[in-house]
């Protein structure tokens, strides 16, 4: 079974993007590349437990094993030397990143409390769009009672997109809620 999205895309959002842009080919429509998943364990470097629960628990969000994060660098104020281990992250891609995607436009983004839409000023002028999730309990695949602390976690859509604005356009056109 293909993903939805990627259905969506090639039926409605290519042609869409082919028209506003007017391009001359269809190689110069903008497509959703990957996404990348990063949560920060500052923790982790006393406790190991820590990073077990949080690799477990991206685990389940994304469907793939996280590859944990090294300092590259020993930084005596953050008491961390190098090669600790204080993150982890995921890259989505092909169906795996639409399923992903889906699952959290259509499910994890409308649990978020007081949510009024996706900062439409977080792109990176590349054509790639960054943002912030607070809590990993907005994900279904998460139980509240199974989380021993609430973690954040920052989500990077990496668009072909030349610039911010075809990016903007081919991500509203997937269905991510931008604010007015």
């Amino acid at each position: 079974m293909a993903a939805r999205l990627k259905e969506k895309y090639k039926e409605h959002v290519s042609p869409a993007l082919m028209d506003k842009f007017n391009y001359k080919s269809v190689m110069e429509i903008p497509k959703l590349d990957k996404i990348v998943i990063n949560m920060g364990l500052s923790e982790a470097k006393d406790n190991t437990k820590v990073l077990q629960n949080a690799v477990e628990e991206v685990r389940r969000i994304t469907g793939q094993q996280p590859v944990i994060t090294k300092a590259k660098k020993s930084v005596a104020n953050f008491k961390v030397r190098e090669g600790m281990s204080v993150g982890l992250m995921v890259t989505l891609r092909g169906e795996k990143m639409y399923e992903f995607l889906d699952r959290f436009i259509t499910i994890a983004l409308p649990r978020v409390r007081d949510f009024r839409g996706l900062n439409p000023n977080s792109f990176d002028g590349r054509g790639n769009f960054s943002m912030g999730v607070r809590e990993q309990l907005i994900f279904p695949e998460i139980r509240y009672d199974d989380v021993d602390a609430i973690r954040g976690m920052d989500l990077v859509f990496v668009t072909t997109a030349k610039t911010d604005e075809e990016a903007r356009e081919l991500l509203q056109l997937l269905g991510l809620p931008y604010k007015k």
